[in-house]
């Protein structure tokens, strides 16, 4: 399994349908070397989190994730490797967002992907808390489980909402607009590479 990106429309969630929001999901590396993306590398591990379900809850876990999980991600297996290495693999049942899905949307331009991130907003609420709490959820695994894609773009989102609380006193009002955004997290953010909505609780390495 390669990279986490936020490649996926969300609808449903941390967007709507005439405005989706962008949500995470896993991606092959093999299909990952195929695309044209502006973080050009990616790291060796993809930090997550597995679960143990009792027997008797299976069914039902499944039914209330299938929901969860409908718009555009579908059921795949892989192995995951614990953080105690000491540990054999497990493996495990994971929802990902194929390429050949209607939401799939591909690599983005960072910057437009942090404005379109900022802005958006679904029944889940904003897109960037959706943001910020995967990448606290990231880096509380482990020591060392963050990242790089994830914490680069929380780095832009911030830069954006700085400049908006600069312009606006408050933080309320007028939008900045993309050429603003630019400014903002242009200069100040170096380039880092890059290597789900509820939070992850045993350490493991994917």
């Amino acid at each position: 399994m390669g990279p986490r990106l936020e490649v996926q429309a969300s609808q449903d969630h941390r967007g709507t349908p005439d405005a989706p929001g962008r949500v995470v999901t896993l991606i092959e590396r093999s299909f990952w070397n195929t695309l044209v993306d502006e973080h050009a590398t990616i790291e060796d591990r993809v930090w997550g989190t597995a679960y143990r379900i009792e027997h008797s809850k299976v069914a039902e876990v499944q039914a209330y994730l299938d929901i969860r999980e409908i718009n555009g991600y579908s059921i795949q297996y892989t192995d995951i490797y614990p953080a105690d290495q000491s540990l054999r693999p497990i493996r495990c049942m994971v929802y990902i967002g194929l390429p050949n899905n209607p939401q799939f949307v591909g690599p983005q331009d960072p910057r437009k992907l942090a404005m379109h991130i900022w802005r958006s907003k679904g029944p889940s609420g904003d897109n960037k808390e959706y943001l910020y709490m995967l990448d606290k959820a990231l880096q509380d695994l482990d020591r060392g489980s963050g990242d790089k894609h994830v914490e680069d773009l929380v780095a832009r989102v911030k830069a954006i909402e700085e400049k908006q609380v600069r312009k606006e006193g408050v933080g309320l009002g007028a939008d900045i607009g993309e050429d603003e955004a630019a400014k903002a997290i242009g200069t100040g953010i170096t380039k880092i590479g890059s290597a789900d909505e509820q939070e992850e609780v045993e350490k493991v390495q994917q």
